[in-house]
């Protein structure tokens, strides 16, 4: 069948209304989940605004208000683990029984395995939340990326000569504590990082930041929004002897993430705009 290729999706997600004290933190923001579909070559994202009268439509309700009337489908895809309508009521039969009484074609598209096991979002959360950023690369097919807001810190890192931009107001999962090799996206251009997620013990800080040093930056990030892409995770976090051995570690750290990022090919690279 011919026509546009539309992805409709909830924003934000009905669990978020239904049992918000359980709400997983997204993995990205719409304006994202959009450019990477029209990479796909998507033509149309249609975030559509969750409320409860939009879940507290039976099945058969939803697909007549919402399938048939506003977006007059001709073809629907859909995997088979896909539930709708109040309290989940529907599922992947009772789409294709509705489909077919409405004369609209239905593919269901069984689930991808990476390296033995299903990909899903359930699965690359776990591996966020390990520090696993290369399991999370393959099952996403590219680095997994946060955003925030850059902040003014402590300023050691300046002070140690490895300047820092911390982040703030990031509402995407964080990977697990940990020292990572990565690269930052800025408004002025793109830099290979070495990230720091944690707190800072050699300074007896137990509170958790996001630090990141962008190799090569001269200038001022400040107010300004920064996305980082986690290429491999490369130590935890723990406390040094001295500050002189601190900044050894932090100078191995940053040379090693600037090898792995030097590896990383163009074509995933984009910019903050």
């Amino acid at each position: 069948m011919r026509g546009p290729a539309i992805v409709f999706t909830f924003d934000p997600h009905p669990v978020r209304l239904l049992r918000p004290e359980s709400a997983p933190p997204p993995l990205t923001w719409t304006d994202r989940k959009a450019q990477l579909l029209d990479e796909l070559g998507v033509t149309a994202v249609i975030a559509y605004p969750t409320d409860e009268a939009l879940l507290a439509l039976s099945p058969e309700q939803f697909f007549q208000r919402i399938v048939q009337e506003k977006l007059a489908a001709r073809g629907m895809v859909e995997g088979p683990n896909f539930f709708f309508g109040h309290n989940r009521a529907g599922n992947i039969d009772t789409l294709g029984g509705l489909c077919k009484a409405a004369d609209i074609s239905l593919e269901i598209v069984p689930p991808i395995s990476v390296a033995g096991e299903i990909a899903s979002s359930s699965r690359v959360r776990a591996a966020i939340q390990a520090g696993d950023v290369d399991l999370a690369r393959q099952l996403l097919t590219r680095p997994y990326r946060i955003r925030g807001m850059v902040t003014h810190g402590a300023g050691r890192g300046a002070k140690l000569g490895i300047p820092t931009a911390n982040l703030a107001a990031i509402d995407t999962l964080l990977p697990a504590q940990g020292v990572y090799a990565a690269r930052a996206l800025a408004p002025s251009g793109n830099w290979p990082a070495a990230v720091n997620i944690g707190p800072n013990p050699t300074f007896g800080e137990q509170t958790a930041k996001v630090e990141a040093h962008l190799m090569g930056f001269n200038g001022s990030l400040y107010g300004q929004p920064l996305e980082i892409e986690f290429l491999s995770r490369l130590r935890s976090i723990r406390p040094f002897e001295s500050v002189e051995a601190l900044k050894a570690q932090l100078q191995h750290d940053i040379a090693a993430a600037q090898r792995i990022e030097a590896t990383q090919p163009d074509d995933e690279e984009d910019t903050v705009g």
